[in-house]
């Protein structure tokens, strides 16, 4: 099969877009954007995302076993850039606090949820990683999406 052609396929499916957070063993927090965050239980409640195997945050994740998933607003495009890329220091310029718990939680966004980790699986060039909900909060506001290989806003249709 055309690995390309399965590419274009999944970007018709529009996402929302997350930044995950966690620390280091020494307190130095570390992130990334993930687009493949969704809910798996309401009661518990539960979610998942997928980390691909290759990166560098994923051995401080599986490691801590606690993360925060930012669900980011539509003008938040660059922190999905920054926390895409291989930078030593993401949150050297960056708006966040540190958690009770010892989490870097960044200000602004939309929603955020921190979790415990509490499975993970193996998913052919990811890990499939689920998280208990220990706390959230939600604000107003329009997120950012990812679909068919950018990012835009959302708009509602009309009735």
């Amino acid at each position: 099969m055309d690995s390309r052609l399965y590419r274009k396929a999944l970007s018709q499916f529009a996402t929302g877009v997350t930044v995950v957070t966690s620390t280091k063993d020494n307190g130095t927090p570390v992130g990334l954007t993930v687009n493949s965050f969704n809910s798996v239980s309401l009661d518990p409640m539960l979610v998942l995302w997928s980390c691909q195997n290759s990166s560098p945050n994923l051995p401080v994740i599986l490691k801590r076993r606690a993360y925060i998933i930012h669900v980011l607003a539509d003008e938040q495009q660059n922190l999905c850039d920054l926390f895409s890329q291989p930078v030593d220091d993401k949150f050297s310029n960056l708006d966040f606090r540190m958690t009770a718990s010892g989490l870097p939680k960044i200000s602004g966004t939309l929603a955020w949820f921190e979790c415990e980790l509490i499975d993970d699986h193996p998913g052919g060039d990811h890990r499939i990683l689920v998280g208990r909900v220990l706390n959230f909060d939600v604000s107003d506001g329009s997120p950012l999406v990812y679909a068919q290989g950018a990012l835009g806003s959302f708009s509602r249709l009309e009735p």
